[in-house]
């Protein structure tokens, strides 16, 4: 995974682009209607329901913006919202404060809907001790946000990029010439690199479990598309070897039954590719 740092410099470039691109030479709607010195006082109001997230980044925003705004928080990140709440007060430069309005809501928005999702398959999964894992299928330029959300929402993250895990999938298994080579070729690769990177390989059935499990050196087997019956006997094939994660068109009816045949990690696309922005908005006061 990304350390603490290289999160903080995503961070760091996302906040400096989305500025860049959505005030470039200046807010001129602003600076032509509002004086320079006007005071002013918003509320991020909600207008929806489900988990909110991303009040920490917005704050980045509003000091990346105008460090000598002011935030009164009423609501912290993770934590459940419903129609009507005030998440909190932004206090400053009116000016400041319409420069960085629809970057911290569009962030917001999005976050907060990954968060909910994500809180919402957590909870399918009471009980058992699956976990559920994002995965890379997140909107490209801002993944460290999508994948903050996802903690946020109480999930876990997989691989933050291709730099932090190997991950051998079907098409580096056949290019290799099958997963034997493919587990081989990648552990002489991390020794002649001197690195020390987890490794990941797929399975499509049974017979490759068992191809992989004889290689031995793997941190995770990913059940891919498998069956029900097939993941239980993954599972007990595996047994405490690696860990085991189930990935492959798994959604709110299915997940719960997976998680069921004994699985340490669920990854779901869905997360991140498929939500709705929770409703959001910043209204003057």
């Amino acid at each position: 995974m990304i350390s603490e740092a290289q999160l903080q410099d995503e961070l760091s470039i996302i906040i400096a682009n989305a500025i860049r691109e959505d005030v470039g030479e200046g807010d001129h709607s602003s600076l032509a209607c509002i004086p320079k010195e006007a005071q002013g006082k918003a509320k991020l109001l909600v207008k929806d329901n489900g988990v909110i997230a991303g009040v920490q980044f917005a704050k980045m925003i509003l000091n990346y913006v105008d460090p000598l705004l002011e935030t009164e928080t009423f609501i912290h990140d993770g934590q459940q919202v419903k129609e009507g709440d005030v998440v909190f007060y932004v206090t400053g430069s009116s000016q400041s404060i319409l420069k960085a309005e629809r970057f911290l809501l569009n962030s917001m928005q999005r976050m907060s809907a990954i968060a909910t999702k994500t809180r919402y398959f957590q909870d399918l999964l009471a009980g058992t001790h699956t976990k559920i894992l994002d995965t890379r299928k997140t909107t490209p330029g801002i993944r460290a946000l999508e994948k903050w959300a996802v903690k946020i929402g109480g999930g876990e993250n997989h691989r933050f990029a291709l730099y932090d895990m190997i991950m051998l999938k079907d098409n580096h298994i056949d290019f290799a010439g099958g997963i034997t080579k493919a587990i081989e070729k990648t552990q002489q690769y991390l020794s002649e690199i001197h690195k020390d990177l987890k490794i990941i390989v797929e399975a499509r059935d049974l017979a490759e479990v068992e191809e992989i499990l004889q290689s031995g050196g793997v941190h995770r087997i990913l059940l891919d598309n498998f069956s029900f019956e097939d993941t239980k006997t993954a599972v007990a094939m595996i047994g405490d070897q690696c860990q085991t994660e189930s990935s492959g068109n798994i959604n709110e009816e299915t997940i719960r039954k997976y998680a069921e045949c004994g699985v340490d990690y669920i990854s779901s696309g869905a997360l991140t590719h498929s939500v709705y922005n929770m409703d959001l908005s910043l209204k003057a006061m």
